[in-house]
Parts: structure tokens; C-alpha cells; sequence
């Protein structure tokens, strides 16, 4: 029976916890292997006359602690006398597992502070880390936010979903600011969220400069833009990708056409309204349309108004039937809004500007992983005819 095995038994047999057995093994071990990585890295044994005149020599050692899930290490890091020995096994600054690592990342991404971090872990561990310490280690989060804000992207998309959400931030007091994000479906089906980025207030100029940097990023072609009732997104959207079509959200209109129907009537003007956007074909739906404003034009004149401009109504109709569900609506990316807006709104507020953007890009990442790889129904369907529509 080994070493190890007989401590492992002699702790059990008296009750005692084998943890403090795995601390001391592993401490032992840490520190042989660091005597024996400068043997190797001055080569020569101690004490060998080999080392006499070499140039370079053992100079002691100097003591760290090394955070584990089993207690800390008490380590004795050996130094030679020029100051170039780097050792391997523990790396400069080290003083955590990498389980704890991993923990601090992951509270880091959900947009928590440094600070409070460091008290977190402090109460979880029994450990201090100090803010400095704690954004050493979430360094490769900010690695992160940059990769994904500058990643290539596909050159294709089928449709675009660009949409705002505002959400709330501190700069000296607390306000509410637009988190503008488009969401893309690639012409094989998957989904992924492209960019967000936040601004003041939502405006069109803040969607052409996002949609800019996309073409800068590798997008060339775009068949679709789905949008709310912004005014001038349309004409920005088409600045851009000038080839591209553009479809009105039919959930926005209907919102804003319910705003000016008195509420008995809301539930036979919303059937009716229902057949022009459910409509087997597009001359189907003119022709419902017509029948609606008819019905309506002298009981709710400012309904008619809203309806009056066909430009953007009826373009998911020139797309196969198979995805008009997906594309004459904006829910796709205002259910993701909603999603997110459940989640951050438990933090009720970011501190400041990088805590937001690390919280949504750790969220946008876990979208794009999850259904970057699904195909978004129908879209399987008619793969040909949309790569037609893109040659064409």
C-alpha cells in the first residue's frame, strides 16, 4: 500500500477529514517539482561542484500562498542568484485555483464590480482578493467584449432585426440609455446577435453608423430589414445596403393601431386587421386592406392614416411562405430584448459602462452558442430559393 494510501486510511479510520491529507501531498509535491524545475533550469544538482564558477547559483527561496479547494499551500519557491528563473508550475501572481479563477470570471461577465467581488470571495473562501487582484485575473473577459465587438462575420444574411432596449446605467447618477442590437438569420437558418451598442437615445444615425461597421466586418449582402416605427430607420437601413428590402413590424402596427380604437370595438377591428397581415398572397392582402380601410375610414379616420403608406406593409410576401412568420415582425429580437431585460433587471442597475457591456456581451455569446448552430424554422425549407433571391 502506498504512502498516500495508508494516510488516506489512517485519516478515515480515525474520523478525521482527508482534505488536510490532500494539502499537505499536494503542497509536497508542488514544491519538489519546483526544486526540481531550477535543477533543470541551472543544471546541476545541489551541492554538485559541477555548479562551482558556473555563473549562476541557488539564492534560497521565498514563500507564497497558493489558494485550493483543499486549504492553502504553503509554497516555497526556490531563486537563483541572477533573478532569471521563471518557474512553470506556478506562474507569476498565481495565488488561486483555477476553479476560483473560473468563479470570478463568471461574476466578473454577469457585471458585478471588482470590489464587490473581492468581498464575495473573501466571504466565500475566507480569502482576500484585492480589487487590483480580482481585474488582473478578469483580464481576459475585456478580451472577450473587444473579440466580439471586432469578429468577421458572414458575408450573407437573409434578414436583419434592429431593435432598442433601454436599459439602466450610472454616469454620476442613474438613468435610462438605449442598448441598440440588430439580430441576423443567416441564409442556412441560425441566428446570431450581431452587435449591440449603447447610446443616450435610439435614433437612426446610431443604426447606420452599427450597420457601417457590419459591412466593415464582412457583411455584403442583406435581403431583409425588419424594424419598428422608428422614423428614418427605413432610409437608414437602405443607405447602407441600398440593394436590400424593408418590412414593417406588423406588431408595432397593430400596437399603434389599437391606440385610437375605443375598447369595445378593439376585438372586431383586430379580427379584421388580422386577415390583411394573414393573407395567402399579396394580391390577397391588398384587397383585405382595401376592405378594412372601407369599413373603417369614417369611424376611426387616424387608423386609416397609419395604413395609408403600403411601402414597407406587405414586403415579406416577395419571401417564401415558409419563413413570412419569422420576417413580418420584429419578435425574434424583441423576445430576445424581453429575455434580457428579465435578467438585468435583478441587478436593477450597471455601475458604469464596462460592467454593462461585459454582462451583455457574456449574454450575446451564450445566445450566438446556443442557436448559431440550430436552423430557425422553415429556413431548411428554402435554403435554393434564397440563395436564388441573393444571385438575383
Amino acid at each position: 500500500m502506498s504512502n498516500l494510501n495508508t494516510k488516506l486510511l489512517s485519516a478515515l479510520l480515525k474520523n478525521k477529514s482527508v482534505d488536510e491529507v490532500f494539502r499537505v501531498e499536494l503542497e509536497n509535491a508542488i514544491n519538489e517539482l519546483l526544486a526540481t524545475e531550477l535543477t533543470a533550469f541551472l543544471n546541476y544538482e545541489k551541492y554538485d561542484p559541477v555548479g562551482y564558477n558556473s555563473g549562476n547559483s541557488r539564492n534560497g527561496y521565498y514563500t507564497r500562498i497558493l489558494h485550493s479547494r483543499f486549504g492553502d499551500l504553503n509554497i516555497s519557491v526556490p531563486r537563483d542568484r541572477n533573478g532569471e528563473f521563471s518557474p512553470k508550475a506556478i506562474p507569476a501572481y498565481k495565488r488561486n485555483t483555477d476553479d476560483l479563477e473560473t468563479t470570478i470570471i463568471q461574476l466578473y461577465k454577469k457585471g458585478i464590480t471588482t470590489r464587490e467581488i473581492a468581498d464575495l470571495i473573501e466571504k466565500m473562501y475566507g480569502h482576500y482578493y484585492t480589487p487590483q487582484t480580482i481585474s488582473n485575473i478578469t483580464k481576459a473577459v475585456e478580451n472577450q467584449v473587444s473579440e466580439f465587438h471586432n469578429r468577421p462575420l458572414a458575408n450573407r444574411y437573409v434578414v436583419l432585426y434592429c431593435d432598442a432596449t433601454y436599459l439602466n446605467i450610472r454616469r454620476d447618477s442613474v438613468a435610462k440609455e438605449a442598448l441598440h442590437i440588430i439580430v441576423g438569420i443567416t441564409p442556412e437558418g441560425n441566428k446570431e446577435v450581431l452587435d449591440y451598442v449603447l447610446y443616450p437615445t435610439e435614433s437612426p444615425a446610431n443604426y447606420k453608423d452599427m450597420l457601417l461597421d457590419l459591412k466593415n466586418r464582412g457583411v455584403e449582402q442583406v435581403l431583409l430589414f425588419v424594424t419598428d416605427g422608428l422614423t428614418g430607420l427605413r432610409e437608414a437601413c437602405l443607405e447602407v445596403f441600398p440593394n436590400a428590402k424593408h418590412q414593417s413590424c406588423w406588431t408595432h402596427i397593430v400596437r399603434n393601431v389599437i391606440k385610437y380604437v375605443r375598447s369595445k370595438d378593439r376585438k372586431t377591428v383586430l379580427d379584421d386587421l388580422k386577415r390583411v397581415y394573414n393573407a395567402a398572397s399579396l394580391a390577397s392582402a391588398k384587397n383585405e386592406l382595401y376592405n378594412f380601410l372601407s369599413k373603417y375610414q369614417s369611424i376611426y379616420p387616424k387608423i386609416v392614416f397609419l395604413l395609408s403608406d403600403i411601402t414597407s406593409l406587405f414586403t415579406f410576401y416577395e419571401f417564401p411562405m415558409e419563413i413570412r412568420k419569422s420576417i413580418y415582425t420584429t419578435n425574434i429580437i424583441e423576445n430576445f430584448n424581453k429575455n434580457l431585460k428579465r435578467n438585468t433587471n435583478r441587478k436593477e442597475q450597471f455601475p458604469n459602462e464596462g460592467s454593462l457591456d461585459r454582462y451583455i456581451c457574456s449574454y450575446c455569446v451564450d445566445y450566438n452558442k446556443k442557436y448559431g448552430s440550430r436552423v430557425h424554422k422553415g429556413f431548411a425549407l428554402v435554403q435554393a430559393e434564397l440563395n436564388e433571391m441573393f444571385e438575383n
